[in-house]
């Protein structure tokens, strides 16, 4: 009986994707990035996006195997866990660090918690934000980009090269605009610029996004909601100054985490009223954290307590039962 029957976590919807072919969908829409960050950063990249994503893999394969429980490396889940926390860190990181990141996504925030469809919160940036809290100065130390290192040859001494191997250590964007430095936003758009592996690009991310919209791996509502109200939300601080507005879009992990984290299944709530008010509330925290906070980026920490907020969301949203009103009313 066992052999046929297989009992999954909720919500159980009828649909003919299943997990494995939504995690590898997920894994070619952040193909581009992925690209993107090697080629700025090197080989450095590479060998943490390899570490993370191996990293991410062996530690669910052993805890199963350990617990005896049904081995699931093969949906992809893991490998989608691993890339994203490698695309959330600096290429300069330690290797080290990267696998304590790992272990943490992976056995303490989704395996003890009952594997995937059970965690409370996004693996990945709940390791992220483990990691910044545990070693600061190693997530926040961020090598020069290829691009950025050529424009700033002449600065540093005409006899001493910058190459893209060379690890100066540089601000990202959204660190520069906040007291009043310069920003291209092309570059940002484009992806000439600091910041880790994964959120440089904001052209690639968004096709990403789409490649996911068109295929409906996710929905329009979130990263709506989530942008449009973060956006509107700084328009109106910054005194209507929409060139920093869109610094501020096209800056730190915003693109990356409207559309690949704050969208995953289990930790967004089901309705679409659910979904509207979880990215509202997404945009509102981004923005007290940008705006108030002590460091210049936000997103993971507003992900992760929005993310804590949707067991609420889903009380106040979801539909009834049948009858459920008429015995709510007979009583009152």
């Amino acid at each position: 009986m066992s052999q046929l029957l297989h009992v999954s976590s909720s919500p159980h919807i009828r649909d003919g994707l299943n997990t494995q072919t939504i995690m590898f969908m997920v894994l070619t829409a952040l193909m581009p990035a992925s690209v993107m960050g090697v080629y700025l950063f090197g080989i450095p990249a590479l060998t943490v996006i390899i570490i993370s994503v191996a990293t991410s893999v062996l530690t669910e394969l052993i805890f199963e195997r350990l617990m005896h429980k049904p081995v699931t490396v093969s949906d992809g889940s893991a490998m989608v866990t691993g890339l994203l926390l490698a695309l959330c860190l600096p290429s300069s990181v330690p290797w080290w660090v990267v696998v304590i990141g790992d272990v943490f996504a992976i056995l303490i925030v989704k395996q003890l918690f009952g594997g995937i469809g059970q965690n409370f919160m996004n693996p990945a940036l709940a390791a992220r934000c483990f990691l910044l809290i545990s070693f600061p100065s190693r997530m926040t130390d961020f090598t020069i980009s290829k691009w950025t290192a050529g424009k700033i040859v002449d600065s540093v001494s005409s006899s001493t090269p910058v190459s893209s191997s060379t690890p100066i250590s540089s601000a990202t964007p959204l660190a520069t605009i906040k007291p009043g430095g310069t920003y291209q936003l092309l570059d940002m758009f484009l992806g000439n610029t600091n910041g880790t592996i994964g959120e440089t690009s904001v052209l690639l991310l968004m096709l990403g996004g789409i490649f996911l919209l068109i295929f409906k791996i996710i929905d329009y509502v979130i990263p709506l909601t989530y942008l449009g109200t973060f956006a509107i939300l700084y328009l109106l601080s910054s005194g209507f100054d929409l060139g920093l507005t869109v610094a501020e879009l096209c800056g730190g992990g915003l693109m990356l985490g409207a559309f690949f984290m704050a969208t995953d299944y289990t930790t967004r709530p089901i309705t679409k009223k659910g979904q509207m008010i979880y990215g509202i509330l997404l945009g509102l925290m981004t923005w007290i954290f940008r705006k108030f906070g002590a460091a210049p980026e936000g997103v993971s920490y507003a992900i992760i307590f929005t993310n804590l907020l949707v067991p609420v969301i889903e009380r106040l949203t979801m539909p009834g039962g049948f009858g459920l009103q008429k015995e709510r009313s007979r009583r009152n």
